[in-house]
């Protein structure tokens, strides 16, 4: 599993044009499944994205939690992460988690956070989103399961 976090002061995602989720401060979380993720791993990952202190305090020390700046979360799925690129030019997907089973998962998380954190957004999975964001730093963490 794998998602890519970015501090953002504001994000949004679209579909045809219709706005499915809009976040203020907080982070917008692109979010990739692989055919042996399992709950226990999304678990383990939500717990370290939810315990980040990566929001600067008084003192300009990125020190704070999302919790503790009050902060949103946008939600999205994007099986590209796992673009395999070792051959040609043209990426292989074969290593993205089946439709069926990813779907599953990113509901999952979805419900996982929503027990923590008072704002989550979502994307659409499978759609061909708009995702708009403007990143507070910029500050960008990619967090894996492989090496968690």
């Amino acid at each position: 599993m794998r998602f890519v976090i970015q501090r953002v002061t504001e994000s949004e995602v679209k579909v045809d044009g219709e706005v499915l989720g809009r976040i203020g401060k907080g982070f917008m979380v692109l979010i990739g499944v692989c055919d042996s993720d399992t709950k226990e791993i999304a678990d383990k990952m939500v717990r370290k994205m939810l315990g980040l202190r990566i929001f600067e305090d008084e003192q300009g020390k990125t020190n704070l939690s999302l919790e503790t700046v009050g902060g949103e979360l946008l939600l999205i799925s994007q099986f590209t992460l796992y673009a395999n690129c070792k051959k040609g030019n043209r990426p292989s997907f074969i290593e993205a988690g089946a439709p069926d089973m990813a779907e599953e998962m990113y509901e999952y998380i979805i419900g996982k956070c929503k027990e923590q954190v008072p704002v989550v957004e979502r994307g659409q999975f499978g759609a061909d989103m708009k995702v708009s964001l403007v990143n507070d730093g910029p500050f960008t963490i990619i967090l894996d399961s492989e090496t968690l």
